[in-house]
């Protein structure tokens, strides 16, 4: 048994010691790449201020006059409006015009132009004019623009279906700056430099391995990494036990190796494997198994967000009069900061918010101060199938499943959040934002479990670990264990191959059969 133990943690590593190598190549550049995917902070930080005028349209005028126009993007056949509700409504200035920027219940995203009702369509020449606004705001007016080309799915974006295709626009004397404009809604929505969509393609396209997507693989790219991460526990896992029945300490009476050593090694990169396992061997464990885990192997944890026909029975269907009737010279008065006035509603009550350039929101009297509790828990109530609310309470701190992750802000996470506990099955608790009414995180018992197997062992975002720069140095030093054991882990396998193939060429006498040369080495069984 000990045998087998040993062999299957050599010739894991042997396949697998390059592949490892690259994950905590790649893992390390992901900790500290910048995000260029535009948030919703940097939108507003960039952009126009809206100072809205006499004569633009409702949210119900610009509905019902693009019917025809929303019958033709979608499919070519009129809509039913008893079947199509608004989810969010969003009014904005882009390249001087004002726009109903909308997301429906089937949660595609359509833009409208405040000014006759008509479908927006962004042509590359108005991507290239908010290209430049875009650039001015962030005080960047030397920086010149050019449209390159449009694209229907860049590789280089994650689950953005609803926006697409996109409008690529060059940045020339910004070291290669290009955005990424929806031709749909005309957002910016990706902003990078050369260098950061090269620690892109060096982390998270080899991470998590992207290139199958560009193979026309995405739908295996999961399954892939879910058996690699399978193999790579496997040979952690027998690497630690392999380790630990070489490590003699001489604890308790236990002798040591000769010479008074704790393992039976004396070549370099054995010493530095068998000491990068032991010490390390425990996070690469945790990295291995919460990898797998992510995958979600034979479903075993129930989805991370709701679909669209749950967010649908949450919102309500029907829309509030005040949203659907309210003007935007209403609101004339409001200041230049302000860059964009959002309408949200759950179920029969809804809110105006408005949105400065610097992030700060507040209410206007159109729409309610924020949601009522009561409207918070009929929303959450029809999201998971009318079961009765054990606790509801406004939580003002961040608590082990509500929490801004690295790279996320107070605009993603806001604080104070409604908690909603619901008497179901599953435990489901819901945190939502009661100022604009966003379902911000649905957690039932499963993905509690989930969130500590994958997310705290993967990125141990927990407790005083979160704390940074603690968090900063917990991660570079397990990381760097990390590559030390896969550096070693890759030199042994190539020994290993080349010794293998030298053996097996090696061309044997006649009437003799070849002899079985000790292997028995300095590195046996690591």
């Amino acid at each position: 048994m000990k045998r087998l133990l040993f062999l299957i943690h050599r010739w894991s590593g042997v396949v697998l010691a390059l592949l490892m190598l690259l994950w905590f190549v790649s893992g390390l550049v992901i900790v500290y790449s910048s995000q260029m995917t535009q948030n919703r902070a940097q939108h507003w930080a960039r952009a126009e201020s809206l100072l809205p005028e006499a004569g633009w349209l409702s949210l119900g005028e610009a509905w019902q006059r693009s019917s025809a126009g929303r019958a033709e993007v979608a499919s070519g056949k009129r809509e039913q409006s008893a079947e199509i509700s608004i989810h969010e409504a969003r009014l904005v200035r882009q390249a001087g015009s004002p726009v109903w920027l909308i997301e429906d219940s089937r949660g595609q995203r359509i833009a409208l132009s405040a000014n006759d009702g008509s479908v927006r369509k962004v042509l590359p020449e108005e991507a290239v004019r908010i290209a430049e606004q875009w650039v001015i705001a962030g005080g960047e007016a030397s920086v010149t623009v050019r449209y390159i080309e449009t694209l229907e799915n860049p590789s280089i974006l994650r689950n953005q279906e609803a926006l697409k295709p996109f409008h690529r626009i060059a940045l020339a004397g910004q070291a290669g700056g290009e955005l990424l404009i929806s031709a749909r809604t005309g957002e910016v929505v990706h902003a990078s430099t050369r260098i950061e969509r090269g620690m892109y393609w060096a982390g998270n396209w080899l991470h998590l391995f992207r290139f199958l997507d560009l193979a026309g693989l995405g739908e295996k790219r999961v399954d892939v990494l879910l058996w690699l991460a399978a193999g790579a526990f496997v040979a952690t896992l027998t690497g630690l036990i392999v380790g630990w029945l070489r490590w003699r300490p001489g604890l308790f009476g236990k002798g040591t190796y000769a010479e008074g050593r704790v393992h039976p090694y004396k070549v370099s990169w054995f010493r530095w494997h068998f000491w990068a396992g032991l010490l390390g061997g425990a996070l690469v464990f945790t990295w291995t198994l919460s990898a797998y885990l992510n995958g979600n192997p034979w479903q075993i944890f129930s989805p991370a967000n709701p679909n669209r026909a749950e967010m649908a029975r949450y919102v309500g269907k029907a829309l509030p009069a005040a949203m659907r009737d309210w003007h935007p010279e209403q609101s004339a008065a409001v200041s230049p900061e302000v860059v964009e006035l959002a309408w949200r509603h759950l179920g029969g009550e809804s809110v105006l918010l408005a949105y400065q350039r610097d992030g700060q929101r507040f209410h206007l009297a159109a729409g309610v101060r924020r949601f009522s509790e009561a409207s918070v828990s009929k929303a959450a109530q029809r999201l998971v199938g009318s079961f009765d609310v054990a606790d509801l309470a406004l939580q003002s701190e961040y608590d082990s499943y509500y929490y801004p992750r690295h790279g996320r802000g107070l605009v993603d996470r806001p604080l104070p959040v409604l908690r909603v506990a619901l008497v179901d099955d599953a435990g489901t608790r819901v945190y939502v934002d009661p100022q604009d009414g966003r379902l911000l995180l649905r957690q039932d018992q499963s993905r509690r479990v989930y969130r500590w197997l994958w997310s705290a062992l993967h990125h141990w975002d927990f407790g005083w670990l979160y704390l940074r720069p603690v968090w900063d140095v917990w991660m570079l030093t397990w990381i760097g264990f990390g590559l030390v054991l896969s550096v070693t882990s890759l030199v042994l396998a190539w020994r290993r191959l080349t010794a293998t193939f030298r053996r097996n060429s090696r061309p044997v006498p006649k009437n003799k059969t070849r002899s079985q040369p000790a292997l028995v080495t300095e590195g046996q069984g690591s």
